[in-house]
């Protein structure tokens, strides 16, 4: 493979001077030649917006850092998607359009510069979304391995409309204060392989996508596995949706840790989005710390239209192609310790129940002292602690050999619910005669 040294083509790596001008020279040569790599050696870089071309690797060596520019005019504006949507937005930090083969490897940092962006975000001064730090869009073939990842101004690796995505290897560490700095954000993309990550961000650690109601073409995200990853803070650990019109199906996440993460599994959607989330399978995870290990909320409010009584309507709509569903989720061999609000949060639509849910070999402690927090977005849910399972609008769900502790009432409550079946379950409550389940309008409940 022919190598190509970015101090070669005019970069200077003293921190200060502009290198934009020998990243975009040097991508030039190497694409001219059919391809190779591009090398940073150690030393600090400032520079605008990088754009990958096929068959090109981005290599960082230890001790180098890629330092992006806080100057508005290096970013020309291009069309992307943001939130699911395609608009005109600032160009990402690294991008990559309509590319093949194209790799971000090594032992070195990419510094997105971040707060600048962030200020005007809070102050709402931004004429286009803000960059990411890292968004492949309609690539095939992209590898991100070995980087450390910072101060993204926004969503950290943004993959969209791609085929065969490995992220492996890779530290992210952004502020836990800085907003809609999402981890790794594979949307609308197919086969996905995500592991040996280590994140630690402002939002979700993880996000799976699908495009919104807004979205013009429905593209499923399909075949993404997950696993032997860290996540510390963030809104969730791994989240799927709420954007997922397009669809979310085969997702596989596994033998992984979740420290302080809000929320650990959370799948959220609204009427109006459409599309379904389905075949997730979940097992050998370790919680701590998190407000509900398991939420999976369709009346989810949060965006545009989301204070439509369309969105909040507890009564039934007929069902469209604007109904959202989420079905056949699996949650295996899984502890929860210090949990703060509840056990887990399920919460169908009135017209579209959850369905097919099954838990097998799941240990949830509460913490002893729970901080009050809502386990879901949701409108009309108030702050609790120390609650158990909270189902409503739910069908064919499978308990199996779960354990709840320390809740402070019952450790299942259920409302509106259908062919629920517990076996060898338990529960410890702080509260004397405390009832296993609490039921309302429910029918075929099996206790085994």
């Amino acid at each position: 493979m022919a190598v190509y040294n970015v101090l070669d083509y005019g970069a200077l790596n003293d921190g200060k001077n502009l290198c934009s001008k020998a990243f975009d020279t040097v991508i030039a040569e190497c694409e001219k030649s059919g391809g190779g790599k591009v090398y940073v050696p150690a030393g600090k870089y400032l520079t605008g917006p990088i754009f990958l071309k096929s068959n090109t690797e981005l290599y960082i060596e230890a001790g180098a850092e890629l330092i992006f520019s806080n100057n508005i005019s290096d970013y020309p504006v291009v069309t992307s998607r943001w939130e699911g949507v395609k608009r005109e937005c600032y160009a990402s930090c690294i991008n990559a359009d309509n590319a093949e083969n194209v790799s971000i490897t090594g032992r070195g940092t990419i510094n997105g510069n971040g707060a600048f962006w962030w200020k005007l975000f809070n102050a709402k001064e931004n004429k286009y979304p803000r960059p990411k730090l890292i968004a492949p869009y309609e690539c095939k073939n992209v590898l991100i391995d070995g980087v450390t990842l910072t101060n993204s101004p926004s969503w950290t690796i943004n993959t969209i409309l791609c085929d065969n995505v490995t992220v492996n290897n890779v530290t992210i560490n952004n502020p836990s204060d800085s907003p809609n700095t999402d981890g790794i954000d594979p949307e609308s993309c197919s086969n996905v392989h995500i592991s040996n990550c280590h994140i630690d961000v402002g939002d979700d650690c993880i996000a799976v996508k699908a495009g919104t109601e807004d979205t013009k073409d429905r593209v499923p995200c399909t075949n993404i596995t997950i696993s032997n990853c860290t996540m510390v803070h963030g809104h969730g650990g791994v989240v799927l949706g709420s954007e997922m019109s397009g669809n979310i199906t085969n997702v596989v996440i596994s033998n992984c840790v979740f420290e302080g993460t809000d929320r650990g599994i959370r799948l959220k959607s609204r009427r109006g989005r459409g599309g379904v989330v389905e075949d997730i399978r979940v097992n050998n995870i370790v919680m701590n710390n998190v407000l509900c290990p398991f939420v999976a909320n369709l009346y989810y409010f949060c965006g545009p239209k989301g204070d439509d009584k369309y969105v909040w309507d507890k009564n039934p709509y007929p069902v469209t192609e604007e109904t959202p569903a989420f079905r056949r989720l699996s949650f295996s061999n899984i502890t929860a310790k210090n949990v703060n609000a509840a056990a887990g949060y399920f919460y169908g639509l009135a017209e579209m129940y959850v369905e097919d849910i099954s838990f097998d070999n799941v240990y949830i402690s509460m913490a002893e002292n729970p901080v009050a927090d809502i386990p879901a977005m949701h409108a009309e849910i108030q702050p609790m602690a120390g609650k158990g399972f909270f189902m409503s609008n739910a069908k064919k769900f499978v308990f199996n050999n779960v354990s709840v502790n320390g809740v402070d009432d019952s450790a299942f409550n259920l409302e509106n619910c259908d062919n629920m079946v517990f076996s060898n379950c338990s529960f410890k409550s702080k509260k004397e005669n405390s009832k296993f389940i609490e039921e309302k309008n429910v029918s075929e409940l099996k206790i085994k």
